[in-house]
């Protein structure tokens, strides 16, 4: 086995290192200094405070402000400290940054902004306004691209592909993943957007998942297996664009679908899986598709008040069983 470190730590070599490949690469948000999510702690003493800048409670303000000098030849990195806040700043993102390269010329404006949507989801007691999953949100606008890793593999690679991308990433990155550990290789990768991975494989039912609820969809694979189920796991890791490849082959095996994430239910991104199989692998499909999300109600504060709006592992459990 390689070298094993934190989703978090994975998270702060991808920005260590494109900052010193690339001195266009810049970082700006609240906090960043003493980081609660500990991914840019120290950055600032190894590129100066030209280079990791401060912004003040104003997220459409300094979000604009990345667009901006994005356009003029920078490449920021944003961190908005919950992904919630991507609703203060979302002119700026789904109106202006999405937008701009097909208003201008035909593309004569690039827009190289990565925004890491940090601490999203449930699993701290924060509140309704500290714990939404809005990946089903932004997916709604063209010209973003949406990325979800979840593991610490996955958190470095695709954090340098956003980096080094030429368009508005929006890159989400759950509460409860940041102490998680993995492998994690010392020498130079990236991770292409746009391709999914099997994370368990099986025969009898594929489930989709991304970030946190991934862990509890691969619990359930095991839990399944005692009871004579074999379970494939499938990783999207960017919703846009999405690995419509991947997900044909798998439900060729299997022909049978659930997709489960933490957002809620009612336009969700399960939805539109569940539509790109209905619309163009039904020869795929020999169940119904089942739907996990959370319940149609803003979150509680508090731990345990917010585990009974996600979906459970005991629930995707359920879920498989009634189309297998």
């Amino acid at each position: 086995m390689g070298r094993i470190i934190t989703f978090s730590n994975a998270l702060k070599e991808a920005l260590s290192e494109e900052m010193a490949r690339d001195e266009r690469v810049y970082l700006i948000g609240q906090d960043l200094k003493y980081n609660v999510w500990g991914v840019t702690n120290g950055l600032n003493q190894k590129f100066g405070d030209g280079r990791v800048l401060h912004a003040p409670i104003s997220e459409n303000g300094f979000v604009s402000s990345a667009l901006g000098s994005a356009l003029v030849g920078s490449r920021p990195v944003v961190e908005l400290m919950y992904s919630d806040f991507l609703l203060l700043a979302a002119d700026a993102v789904a109106d202006e940054a999405a937008k701009y390269r097909y208003m201008n010329g035909g593309g004569a404006f690039r827009v190289p902004m990565t925004i890491r949507a940090a601490g999203c989801g449930v699993g701290s007691g924060s509140g309704a306004h500290h714990a939404q999953d809005l990946e089903a949100t932004f997916i709604h606008f063209p010209g973003l691209k949406i990325v979800i890793p979840s593991t610490p593999y996955d958190a470095k690679g695709l954090l340098k592909t956003a980096i080094r991308d030429n368009n508005p990433v929006i890159f989400f990155e759950h509460k409860l993943l940041y102490g998680t550990k993995g492998e994690v290789p010392e020498e130079e990768y990236t991770i292409p957007f746009g391709q999914a991975a099997v994370r368990r494989e099986g025969a009898d039912v594929t489930i989709v998942s991304w970030g946190y609820p991934l862990k509890k969809s691969l619990e359930a694979a095991e839990l399944l297996q005692k009871e004579g189920i074999e379970a494939e796991v499938l990783d999207p890791r960017t919703l846009v664009p999405f690995d419509k490849e991947a997900l044909r082959a798998s439900l060729s095996k299997t022909g049978r679908l659930v997709v489960v994430e933490d957002g809620v239910k009612r336009g969700g991104v399960g939805g539109e899986i569940a539509g790109i199989a209905a619309e163009e692998m039904l020869d795929c499909l020999d169940a119904p598709v089942r739907r996990l999300g959370a319940v149609d109600a803003p979150l509680p504060a508090g731990r345990y008040g917010e585990k009974m709006m996600v979906p459970s592992v005991e629930e995707i459990v359920g879920a498989v069983k009634e189309i297998v």
